[in-house]
């Protein structure tokens, strides 16, 4: 190993692990909660980041602060689970930055706790289509314009692809679903050099999971599930999607990475 270190010693070779100067990010659903702090994370990293989500007002709040601190930022309002809407975020993101080199795709919802037998057909629907259709349609459109580049891609998934929670069948199914797209699109796209990784967070504070937070029982029924004993905190998840970023995960691919402070190892 020692013939591979910098001269200037472990922090020199340490650093262009994590170093994303030179790209840019599309991030979905990149307004607030975990699309927020991951891209704060790129950013600060040196990525250049072009923002998507539904409202153009935190998009552009989120835009302001980042290049307020120094970033290259673009956006556009952008409804996933629409072609035409996924199709105009790509060009524009090219028309910005000239190149997409990481693609993270997290918008994603669940605004229903329902068991199945109270969950219509077009709630099932929504959740299908924003979950795992608007990666489908992301990945679709975007990732061939990586073919031959090295470009990555990061679906963000949940443990509820992974395990079932309860009253949430739509969203776990589009969310299991998340994690076989992601496995077979990596499948398919190594031969074009593109790295396809999942990011399987948890339980996080988020606006998505308020009316948890705000359920003493609910809360404590998820930490005590939790080896930490709590919900992680939005600017926990930067850490592990900067890492399937850069090339400190260059031999990584078709993986699902959980996030979810040892959930799953119960």
């Amino acid at each position: 190993m020692n013939d591979v270190i910098a001269p200037d010693g472990l922090a020199a070779f340490a650093a262009p692990m994590f170093d994303l100067r030179g790209k840019a990010a599309v991030i979905t659903g990149a307004g607030r909660g975990l699309g927020r702090a991951i891209t704060y994370g790129l950013a600060s990293h040196g990525a250049k980041v072009f923002l998507a989500g539904r409202s153009q007002a935190t998009l552009e709040q989120t835009a302001t602060e980042l290049e307020e601190l120094g970033a290259e930022v673009g956006l556009l309002p952008t409804n996933v689970a629409d072609e035409d809407d996924v199709i105009a975020l790509r060009d524009a993101a090219i028309d910005r930055f000239g190149r997409i080199d990481i693609l993270v795709n997290n918008a994603g919802i669940n605004p229903y706790y329902l068991p199945a037998d109270r969950t219509d057909l077009s709630q099932w629907q929504e959740l299908i289509d924003v979950n795992l259709t608007g990666v489908f349609l992301c990945c679709r459109h975007i990732g061939p314009t990586m073919f031959g580049k090295g470009g990555v891609i990061i679906n963000v998934g949940s443990i509820a692809g992974q395990v079932g929670l309860g009253r949430a069948a739509a969203y776990c199914a589009s969310k299991a679903g998340v994690d076989m797209l992601t496995r077979d699109l990596a499948i398919d796209w190594a031969r074009h050099n593109v790295r396809i990784n999942c990011l399987a967070p948890g339980f996080f504070e988020t606006d998505l999971t308020a009316g948890i937070q705000n359920n003493e029982l609910l809360a404590k029924k998820i930490a005590d599930q939790t080896l930490l004993g709590r919900m992680g905190s939005i600017d926990e998840i930067a850490g592990a999607a900067v890492f399937l970023a850069a090339p400190a995960s260059a031999y990584m691919t078709g993986q699902i990475l959980s996030l979810d402070g040892g959930w799953l190892a119960r």
